[in-house]
This record gives structure tokens, C-alpha cells and sequence, in this order.
């Protein structure tokens, strides 16, 4: 049992070590933290971490680093959400709030937060399921080229440029309506339905246009059902190579394995304003058994739930981390509320 003292040198110790990367001794607590005891009683405090395996010696030297099980401790029962500053916050709703549509809002996010951390950044696309088709727009280019954009009730966006035979005005403002007709306000998987039948109530002379149109949409249409993950600051685990034992290169493959981190979203607590850490060996099951993991549910435009969050080495700054993946997510929900 680690007494009420020895949580609080645990808490020095993650915290030290997070912002020196050195193995944390007792000379050095005592130094710089009011324990008001000797360095002997804090070496004994220590010793009995270690032996709860909360710490460990990574060589011969005095100092002692969090192991996994550490980090979970400070994470459970010490980590303090420290509040973002006014110029945080401003940040935020500033560089989000200057948004033209989802795919851009979720793309800022993920540049915004991986600058807050300085971490890998990710954000699920709203889970799609009970999206529907609000709009669909055919765009002349040229006699022989459009643009179809497809728009659903969750404010995704997919636009394609398509080759056709030749096409004339009059027709592509029929062929317009009667898509929207026939597919406007449906479900998605509905939506693939009626497209793949739309050819059949054209004449034989329409049909290849049709058939060409409506195969591009319902690719559009099948893009928009799949999970999706956008991710920013990469660069930023380089920076952080000493912190991980082997080759970096194992994470990099993990985290463009999109299934991979959906699947790790998927498993973790989905309570709305909470954050969800997972850390270390807790990963290794998805190839991240060095990487922490932290993060916390938004509501997409239609109240559908997704995810956003940051990854990065098990040393990292959790505290200031977890506080501004609470802040971006409850921005996110606000602004995709009022959309």
C-alpha cells in the first residue's frame, strides 16, 4: 500500500521526468519539491514504489522513471486538468470557427490540437451510419466533364470530377432533379440502392450518361459510410524518438493503419466530456505498446458520436494533454451543434 506521501513523490517523479526526460533521484526531489523530510526518507518512499513496480531504475544510476503502470496511477488518481489560458481558448475558437464545412473544420482540428500537444493528432469523421443524402449538385466543366458533389445531413462534402459523353444542358438540369428526387433526404445504404436503378427509368438513348453519373455518386455515397480518421503532426514523434526503446517506425506503421486506430477508438469509454487514457502494454494488442493514447468524445451535426484525441510516447505531459483534447471536443460538439 504506497502511502499518501509516496503518491505525491509518484507525482513529482512522472512530472520531472515528462519535462526533463532524465531519471528522477531523491537529492533532486528533495532540492526542488517542499516534502520537508530527508532525501533518505524519500529514497525510502521510492523504494517502496519501485517495489509496487510504479518506478523503475532504467540503468545503475539513482534516478527513477514511471513505468506503465506509474503513468496509469498519476493518470487515475493525481493528474490535475489544468484550465486552458484565455489565449488557449481564443485559439481555439478563433482557427476553428473560421471552418467552410466538415472535412475543413475536422482538418483544423487536427492541426490545432497536434500544435496544443505537440503530439500525433486524430479525429473520427462523425460515425455515419444514420447520415442521410441532403443534397446532390452536378457541376459542368466542360461538354464532356462534371463535377458531382454529394452532400449529407452531417455536413460531409465528396466531390469527384467524372468523364461523360457528350451532355447537354437541359438534360444535366433533368438529370439533377430527378437524382435529387430519388435520392435527397434517404439513408445512405437506401440511397446505393436507388442508383443502382436510376439507368432503368431513363430511355435507351440517356443511359450511358446516367449510368455513368450514378456509378460516380455511389462511390461518393459508399466513401461517406466508411469510418474515416484525420490525422496531423506525425513530424512530431520524431522529435520524440529517444522516448520509445526500439525503432519508431512500428508506431508510424500503426498509425496509418487507419482500421487499426478505429478499432482502438472503438474500444475505449465513450462517455461525453470524460477523457479515456489508454497507456503503454494497455496498446500493444494494436502495435502501440510504447504510445499512450488519450481521448474524448464530440457530437457530430446530427447528434451521431465520434472521436478525437492525441498519441504519442508514454512520456508525455497527460495533464496539459488531456485538458486541451477536453477543450477541442467540446468546441467541436458547440460548433458542429450550430451547423
Amino acid at each position: 500500500m504506497v502511502s499518501d506521501r509516496g503518491l505525491e513523490v509518484l507525482r513529482v517523479i512522472v512530472q520531472d521526468y515528462v519535462a526533463s526526460r532524465e531519471p528522477v533521484g531523491s537529492k533532486s526531489i528533495v532540492e526542488r519539491h517542499s516534502f520537508g523530510v530527508s532525501a533518505a526518507t524519500i529514497r525510502s518512499d521510492m523504494a517502496q514504489l519501485e517495489e509496487e513496480e510504479l518506478i523503475t531504475a532504467p540503468h545503475t544510476s539513482s534516478g527513477r522513471v514511471p513505468t506503465d503502470k506509474g503513468y496509469r496511477l498519476f493518470v487515475n488518481q493525481l493528474a490535475d486538468l489544468r484550465p486552458l489560458s484565455p489565449a488557449q481558448r481564443h485559439a481555439i475558437e478563433a482557427f476553428l470557427g473560421e471552418s467552410s464545412d466538415l472535412d475543413d473544420v475536422l482538418a483544423r482540428t487536427v492541426r490545432l490540437l497536434s500544435q496544443l500537444t505537440h503530439q500525433v493528432a486524430l479525429v473520427q469523421y462523425p460515425t455515419l451510419g444514420r447520415s442521410r443524402v441532403r443534397h446532390v449538385e452536378l457541376v459542368p466543366l466542360s461538354d464532356t466533364r462534371l463535377m458531382t458533389v454529394l452532400i449529407t445531413d452531417t455536413g460531409r462534402v465528396e466531390q469527384r470530377i467524372v468523364e461523360v459523353p457528350v451532355i447537354d444542358e437541359e438534360f444535366l438540369a433533368e438529370l439533377r432533379a430527378r437524382i435529387n428526387t430519388e435520392i435527397a433526404g434517404l439513408g445512405l445504404q437506401d440511397a446505393s440502392a436507388h442508383l443502382a436503378a436510376l439507368a432503368e427509368s431513363f430511355e435507351p438513348h440517356r443511359r450511358p450518361v446516367v449510368e455513368v453519373v450514378a456509378g460516380i455518386l455511389d462511390e461518393q455515397v459508399m466513401a461517406s459510410r466508411h469510418d474515416k480518421l484525420v490525422m496531423a503532426g506525425a513530424a512530431n514523434l520524431a522529435r520524440t524518438e529517444g522516448d520509445f526503446s526500439g525503432s519508431i517506425y512500428p508506431v508510424l506503421e500503426a498509425i496509418e493503419e487507419q482500421v487499426t486506430l478505429l478499432k482502438l477508438f472503438s474500444e475505449m469509454e465513450h462517455e461525453m466530456g470524460a477523457i479515456a487514457v489508454r497507456i503503454g502494454r494497455e496498446n500493444e494488442p494494436f502495435g502501440l505498446g510504447e504510445a499512450s493514447v488519450l481521448s474524448s468524445g464530440y457530437t457530430g451535426a446530427s447528434g451521431e458520436v465520434a472521436r478525437v484525441g492525441v498519441l504519442g510516447p508514454t512520456r508525455m505531459d497527460y495533464s496539459s494533454n488531456m485538458t486541451a483534447v477536453r477543450a477541442v471536443a467540446r468546441y467541436l460538439s458547440k460548433l458542429l451543434s450550430e451547423n
